[in-house]
Order: structure tokens, then C-alpha cells, then sequence
């Protein structure tokens, strides 16, 4: 068995794991990411990329900012759109200068990856049978399979950064930790293209059919998405069918300069609202979507993960200058306070613009009347405007 030393081991090679062993390498902490997966595999996952201005600035703080800046889009407003109409929620303004970046969590992932490269940090990946130990007392350490080869590697702390299904929160005794979830009847049937976006903003469009996104990772690719109901398959939606719903979902003026053509990638993702207290078990803490799920809509799960790191990054570098426990002490906490506020916004966003056909009728018309107060309403949609900019950490 080989055995290898570390400072910090850091699990799940995602974009939350990548920021953070950056950000602990520029801080001159040894660290090393280990992942079930290859880095192929991490690349090829489609998701999200509307950055909060918080997010782009740990990402230039870890000097992985560049290609950001150059490629990424900046976005000062999105559209509601609902009763065929369009309004318009404007961030700049709202918020006194504020808005976000439209660059994709894949590109983040990229770049961070090619750091970790280039700077020859360690990183172990097609990582099998991880099984951690030890992390309540003073020795944690974790043992894996790489390339058929048993691996034991001792480290003074974990950093749990490998998702919803891994193995960190799985190692936590059920005692110690609690679970709060909910489930949502939809799920988000996605597309992605090569064509121009319909808007040069977002649009998060409201439908008796069911919700509708457009939205877009370049000025020459876009991502479209429409709630499905959890009983669909994938086999069953052609392009032309996904194409020909979104029409209907849409303003006939926006319907009308949409560009259609062949899907690059297209998949049905189930929402839920999910959060586990506490994120540290002695050496052990939770980060990102081990800790943490929310629905979409809000456009919070990889800032969240990004304020995660943020806490979690600063608590070991304190530790390790200044030998003080309160950054580590308190760091539960502080993640906490800021995901439960993303959590309540996004869940009150996907009530707000979803269709939800087995509830009350008078839920709907609640609905209803919330959207037509929001757009009347400058404090309403200034609430709005801050909540999906980025509250301060």
C-alpha cells in the first residue's frame, strides 16, 4: 500500500475542490484532490454559469480570472416574462451598480484545472472505493484504489467538495447530522446549441404549459430549458418537439427571432431544495452540493459553492498562519447563515414562475398576484435584484 501526506485532502475534483486547493496553494498550504471520476468526465458535465461578482472575485483572487473576463458576459438585467409580457428586472440600477457574468460553470472547471496543472499540484483521479477515517479525533485519513494500486493518504484535515451522492456526508454518523429537503413534481428539461441566443438577457418566462428558460453560455450558444414533469423520458423529446414547446412558452415576438438547431447535449435534471447542518465534524467539513442543493431558477448552486470555499478557505488559512481555531470553529455557521438565504430565495423564485398543476387553485392565483405586485413595485423588485446579484458574505 502507498501511503502519501498531505495538509488538507480535499475530495471531489469539481469546481468547489479546484477553487479551493487554488486558493489554499497560493496560501502555501500543501493540499491534494482525489476523484472517482476522470477529469474528462468532470469536464463534460453541463451546468450553470451566471457568476455573482463575489464568485468573480475568489476566482480572481485564485488568478484563474483571465479567460473569464475576456470570454465571459456581463449581465446588468434579466426579463420576467409572464401573461405574454416582458419586464424587465434592471440589476444595475436596482442595486447601485451591481450585476453578473454569464460564463459557464464547465469554463470555470477548465481553468481551475489547468492552474492545478500548470502549478503541478496533485490530483488523483478514477479514485475508487474512497472510504475516509479518522476525522473526528486527530488523524484523519483516506484510503482508495488509483489504477488498481491501494492508496492510504494521512492529512490534518478533509474537505468534503464531492457532491450530492459522495462519499463525505455518506460518512458522517447518522446521529450527527440532520437533513432538510424538499422535492419539487418537475424537473428541467435542458437543451443546448449552437445558435445565437434569442435575447442578449435572460428570460425567465411563466406559462400555463410550464416554466421556460433562455438562456446562453456564449454569443453563439445558448441553453434552453422547460419544466417537465419527473415522469418523461429524454427518448420521447426530439429537437423538433423541444423547439416547438419553448415556442409556445414564449412572447410570439420572442418566438419569432428564436434560432433553432441541433442539440449538442440534452438532458432532464429533478429540482429539489436540500441542506444538511452541521458542515463540520471535527476535521471533516462539508462544501458545495455536499452540503447543499438548490432548484436552478436562482442561479445559486455554484455561488453558494463559491461561499463555501470562501469561509472554509479563509478558516484553514487562518489556522495555519496564525494557529487561531475561530475561523474553523465558526465556519458551520457562517456557510450556513448565506445558504439558508440562497435556499429561501430560490425556492421562492421556482414557486413564484413554476406551474404547479396538483396544487390549490388559489395558490396559483397567489402566485399570480405576486407577480403582478413584483413588477409594480420598485422595492419588490429591488429585493429581487439583490437577492440574485449576491448577498455580502
Amino acid at each position: 500500500m502507498k501511503t502519501l501526506r498531505t495538509q488538507v485532502l480535499i475530495v471531489g475534483a469539481g469546481p468547489s475542490g479546484l477553487l479551493l486547493g487554488q486558493l489554499l496553494h497560493k496560501a502555501g498550504i500543501d493540499n491534494l484532490i482525489l476523484d472517482r471520476q476522470n477529469g474528462d468526465y468532470v469536464l463534460g458535465r453541463i451546468r450553470a454559469g451566471v457568476l455573482e461578482q463575489t464568485t468573480a472575485d475568489l476566482l480572481d483572487e485564485a488568478g484563474v480570472g483571465a479567460r473569464m473576463h475576456a470570454e465571459g458576459l456581463v449581465h446588468d438585467g434579466f426579463d420576467l416574462m409572464f401573461d405574454g409580457q416582458h419586464h424587465r428586472i434592471d440589476l444595475k440600477r436596482l442595486t447601485g451598480g451591481k450585476s453578473v457574468l454569464v460564463y459557464g460553470q464547465t469554463e470555470v472547471t477548465r481553468d481551475l484545472m489547468t492552474a492545478r496543472a500548470e502549478a503541478g499540484l496533485p490530483t488523483l483521479y478514477e479514485a475508487a472505493d474512497v472510504q475516509l477515517f479518522g476525522f473526528e479525533g486527530d488523524q484523519p485519513s483516506a484510503r482508495c484504489t488509483v489504477g488498481g494500486e491501494t492508496m492510504e493518504v494521512q492529512c490534518e484535515y478533509i474537505a468534503g467538495c464531492d457532491g450530492y451522492h459522495g462519499v463525505s456526508r455518506a460518512s458522517v454518523p447518522a446521529g450527527a447530522i440532520q437533513h432538510f429537503e424538499k422535492v419539487y413534481p418537475f424537473g428541467w428539461l435542458g437543451l443546448l446549441s449552437d445558435t445565437p441566443p434569442v435575447s442578449h438577457e435572460l428570460i425567465y418566462s411563466h406559462h400555463e404549459r410550464g416554466f421556460s428558460l433562455c438562456s446562453m453560455r456564449s454569443t453563439t450558444r445558448s441553453r434552453y430549458y422547460l419544466q417537465v414533469p419527473l415522469t418523461e423520458q429524454l427518448s420521447d423529446w426530439s429537437d423538433e418537439r423541444f423547439w416547438s414547446e419553448l415556442r409556445h412558452r414564449l412572447s410570439p415576438e420572442t418566438a419569432a427571432a428564436l434560432v433553432t438547431g441541433p442539440a449538442l447535449e440534452k438532458s432532464i435534471a429533478p429540482l429539489r431544495s436540500f441542506v444538511a447542518e452541521p458542515m463540520r465534524f471535527g476535521r471533516l467539513f462539508l462544501a458545495g452540493d455536499a452540503a447543499h442543493i438548490v432548484p436552478p431558477t436562482g442561479a445559486k448552486g455554484l455561488n453558494l459553492a463559491a461561499s463555501d470555499v470562501h469561509y472554509l478557505s479563509q478558516a484553514l488559512i487562518e489556522h495555519y498562519r496564525e494557529r487561531s481555531e475561530a475561523g474553523i470553529t465558526h465556519y458551520s455557521a457562517r456557510a450556513l447563515a448565506r445558504i439558508w438565504k440562497a435556499e429561501r430565495f430560490s425556492w421562492w423564485f421556482t414557486s413564484l414562475m413554476h406551474h404547479f398543476p396538483l396544487d390549490p387553485a388559489i395558490d396559483a392565483r397567489m402566485h399570480r398576484a405576486e407577480r403582478d405586485y413584483l413588477v409594480g413595485s420598485e422595492a419588490a423588485q429591488r429585493v429581487m435584484a439583490e437577492n440574485y446579484v449576491g448577498l455580502p458574505w
